[in-house]
């Protein structure tokens, strides 16, 4: 079962503001309660999350992960989700107390420190291929522009697709 949620974690972390978040209704449903509970339970100790651990969607950008993660939007809900940083999601940890939360919580964090592990691989394997490019001469160039290109991470905003 824990391997299941790691595998489920890492689909459910999104970039948003440049930050790895997760929403509050995937939170709620990995903890087993209902979305309105968690965020009655965060707005009771709001002082515990600050701008930096938990936001809450613009109507545009709820609507651009409503688009990538297939919801409805005719859902029900009435206002815009709530995102929670890597802190934030530790916060909750305090919040809520269940033996449930408390070992969901642990598997959170557990995908939140794989996600940063794989970034950093990738700028360790950028390093070894600029000390590559160092050693052969110019005619391999092409192939380690091409390499790096192909590594970078999108810095530009996606366009809309549709009308």
């Amino acid at each position: 079962m824990v391997k299941i949620i790691k595998y489920n974690l890492v689909t459910l972390i999104h970039h948003v503001r440049g930050q790895k978040v997760i929403l509050d209704n995937d939170i709620a449903r990995l903890y087993e309660v209902e979305v309105k509970n968690l965020n009655r339970a965060v707005k009771r100790n709001l002082n515990r999350f600050p701008k930096d651990f938990m936001f809450q969607l613009t109507n545009q950008e709820a609507k651009i992960l409503r688009c990538q993660i297939g919801t409805s939007k005719r859902g029900g809900r009435r206002y815009n989700p709530y995102a929670f940083t890597e802190q934030g999601v530790a916060m909750l940890s305090g919040v809520l107390t269940s033996p449930k939360a408390v070992r969901v919580n642990i598997e959170i964090m557990r995908a939140f420190v794989e996600l940063r592990r794989m970034i950093d691989s990738n700028k360790e394997l950028l390093t070894r291929i600029e000390k590559l490019e160092e050693k052969y001469d110019a005619k391999f160039q092409i192939v380690f522009e091409a390499i790096k290109e192909l590594m970078k991470e999108d810095e530009k905003p996606r366009s809309k697709i549709g009308f």
